[in-house]
């Protein structure tokens, strides 16, 4: 490589994401992963992208709606650079509705939906109608939105690596020199590193264990019953997800991913039978505020932080990506008060 404008640490979604923006952007980006493409949770099977209920707005939610708005130009164009398919498709999602005050409350969410989300999409109750891929619903009635999509995780993350390398950039899996302003996105390993620095606890991981299924649905809508994620791919897998564990004994799968299983056929019974391809689990960063952590490194000189997207870093990643690249090549912060380090 001729010259290094930025270099990023971490090759998981938001690593991936900040290099691609700075690199479509004309930057000469080098990402240095220590481990693998993908090695954290961004390597694992589920890959929802779905949005906060629209009400009690705040600046995470409409920061997360910007994103998820601007997803599909976004993957495309890394579809288009890498030559790849990310697996991305705004399918949107289905939720059952439990009795008639759920039925309300969801009427009243799609109302404030309308203003909130700009008429770029819908959040409404719809009748079941029984079709095979739809969740059990006590009440007879379902919400559907128009917003949520679904990524396949690793097709995504190796389409940003094809796309990184085909705008001139480096991915480096092992170690290599840091050039630039550097840009930290190492998930659970990389917020000890900033808690340590700083003095205080700034967040952890959280166990996630999920499971896919061979199941053809490709274009079918998303699914959250039974407080699970129901996600088909492009591949002609389901994924199911995921557990949250705060503590665990080791980072293997155990009976809870079969508890997950049960759960989703429960749930939707046209998965009873369909073949169990892999069996998933890992650790995911979570700050301790729930936001994903943007912005200077306190007290190092042109080090940044891109971390704790926990459960929506997928959703979140592209807008992650311009206010990161927007501050450390153009100098414009536009990072949310409550994302702040």
């Amino acid at each position: 490589m001729a010259r290094v404008d930025l270099t990023v640490r971490g090759a998981g979604i938001f690593g991936l994401s900040v290099a691609w923006e700075a690199a479509r952007r004309g930057a000469k980006v080098r990402v240095i992963e220590t481990v693998g493409i993908g090695a954290g949770s961004s390597g694992g099977v589920v890959g929802a992208l779905s949005p906060h209920v629209p009400e009690s707005w705040n600046a995470k939610k409409a920061f997360q709606l910007d994103s998820l708005l601007m997803a599909e130009s976004w993957w495309g164009a890394v579809e288009a650079a890498s030559g790849l398919i990310s697996g991305y498709g705004r399918v949107g999602r289905l939720q059952p509705l439990m009795d008639p005050a759920a039925v309300e409350l969801a009427r009243a969410r799609g109302v404030q939906a309308q203003g909130l989300w700009r008429g770029e999409a819908v959040w409404r109750v719809v009748q079941a109608t029984g079709a095979g891929w739809e969740p059990v619903s006590p009440s007879g009635w379902l919400v559907e939105d128009t917003l949520s999509a679904r990524l396949h995780p690793r097709m995504g993350c190796a389409a940003l690596v094809a796309a990184i390398e085909a705008a001139g950039g480096e991915v480096v899996v092992g170690e290599a020199e840091e050039v630039g302003p550097v840009v930290w996105a190492t998930g659970v390993a990389g917020l000890a590193s900033l808690g340590a620095d700083l003095g205080r606890v700034v967040g952890g991981g959280v166990k996630g264990q999920a499971i896919l299924l061979r199941y053809p649905a490709e274009g079918l809508p998303q699914l959250f019953a039974a407080g699970l994620h129901v996600v088909p791919h492009v591949d002609g897998t389901v994924a199911v997800g995921s557990t949250s564990e705060a503590v665990w004994d080791d980072l293997g799968v155990d009976h809870q991913v079969e508890e997950l299983h049960a759960r989703a056929v429960a749930a939707l019974p046209v998965l009873a039978g369909a073949e169990v391809v892999e069996r998933w689990a890992g650790v995911r960063p979570r700050a301790k505020t729930r936001a994903p952590l943007l912005g200077a490194w306190p007290g190092r000189a042109g080090h940044f932080v891109a971390n704790g997207g926990f459960k929506i870093g997928f959703g979140m990643a592209p807008k992650v990506a311009e206010v990161v690249v927007d501050l450390v090549l153009e100098g414009r912060d536009a990072i949310p008060e409550g994302f702040r380090i």
